[in-house]
């Protein structure tokens, strides 16, 4: 209960703080669009999350990352939610998605909840979106009013996925690229780059960077040699990559302004995370140190780019549908073409993330 009460509190907070801003090109996204149709819907998104972060304090920042999976593959359509089957090619096999994709299984989960009070009504791309939010309430960061009114995809498209995601050796062109090519500036990639002050990684997506950065037979010279000693004994050299390393050493489960700080100390994780504040005279450095200085103009610039990424490539109207199953789309299929055994579970894909968010 108190983390209910927590959600509202915070959510009651930001109507004053957000009450004025325009949350898409698109009218028909509203934070009020279920209010008629599902008014219950935040209450049984939050009470399904309470429970599940209770019980594992990493699903939240697993969810924030398959939002952000999903949206950069043509827009937040629950595409990256699509199992496969004779007719999809799923963006779950795609390279930055494998064992990378954890709470799948959550949103079935809050999907099932849902179904059982208001069927047909709300959208696996809504239940994502909405989870997001809510999991950064629930792990100490800010909230927001999340414009709602997405309908589901009816396709996946794994090649995007391949192009799309941002990979964790990106450098900061490369990154300023990818975002770009959302439609998000240089502020949204720092200010959502945040997303890794909590969570995990596996040891393999940097592991290059602790014995043989680009390929010079030695460590990464921007990480501090005292914490690059600390990542050697998590992650020992030829060892199989698959040890889960916190992004954050300080506070793991809190989404706060650590991140901001590690990476002016030379401890930011992933080369791409580093590259924000250590790439010579970049722009991106201002960004960093004002985060780090104020946790208010981290949350609330957080807040602005999830919301304005949330808008990526939505269907609304009568575009895509609302899926009855998040893994598959409405369309009648032959049983031997549902491979259930195909449904993603967590413990298959959890770990640390092959894209840099």
């Amino acid at each position: 209960m108190n983390s209910l009460r927590l959600i509202a509190t915070a959510l009651c907070c930001l109507t004053v703080l957000f009450g004025g801003l325009t949350f898409s090109s698109d009218a028909q996204l509203d934070p009020n669009f279920y209010s008629q149709t599902c008014p219950q819907l935040q209450a049984i998104v939050s009470q399904v999350l309470s429970k599940v972060a209770k019980n594992d304090p990493r699903m939240p920042a697993s969810l924030i990352r398959l939002h952000f999976h999903d949206c950069f593959v043509q827009g937040c359509d629950a595409s990256v939610l699509l199992n496969k089957t004779s007719t999809i090619v799923t963006e779950q096999e795609a390279f930055p998605n494998i064992k990378s994709l954890r709470g799948l299984d959550v949103i079935n989960q809050i999907k099932t909840a849902v179904e059982s009070a208001c069927p047909n009504k709300v959208s696996c791309a809504d239940i994502l979106t909405l989870s997001a939010g809510i999991s950064s309430v629930l792990t100490g960061g800010t909230g927001w009013l999340v414009p709602l009114g997405r309908r589901d995809s009816l396709t996946a498209n794994q090649t995007l996925a391949n192009q799309n995601l941002p990979g964790p050796s990106f450098s900061l062109t490369e990154l300023k690229s990818a975002f770009a090519d959302q439609g998000l500036t240089t502020l949204d990639l720092v200010s959502l780059s945040g997303a890794h002050s909590f969570g995990r990684s596996r040891c393999f997506l940097f592991s290059d960077r602790l014995f043989n950065f680009n390929n010079t037979g030695k460590p990464d010279p921007t990480l501090d040699p005292t914490y690059l000693k600390v990542l050697q004994k998590q992650c020992p050299q030829n060892g199989a990559g698959d040890n889960r390393v916190n992004f954050d050493p300080t506070t793991p489960d809190i989404l706060d302004k650590n991140y901001y700080n590690n990476l002016q100390v030379k401890k930011g994780l992933l080369q791409s995370d580093q590259e924000l504040f250590s790439t010579p005279g970049a722009d991106t450095i201002g960004i960093v140190n004002n985060f780090a200085n104020n946790q208010n103009a981290f949350f609330q610039n957080f807040a602005t780019s999830m919301i304005k990424m949330g808008n990526i490539g939505v269907l609304t109207g009568k575009k895509g549908e609302i899926r009855k199953q998040c893994n598959f789309v409405n369309t009648k299929k032959k049983s031997s073409e549902l491979d259930i055994t195909a449904v993603t579970s967590t413990e298959s894909f959890e770990g640390g993330v092959v894209s840099s968010m």
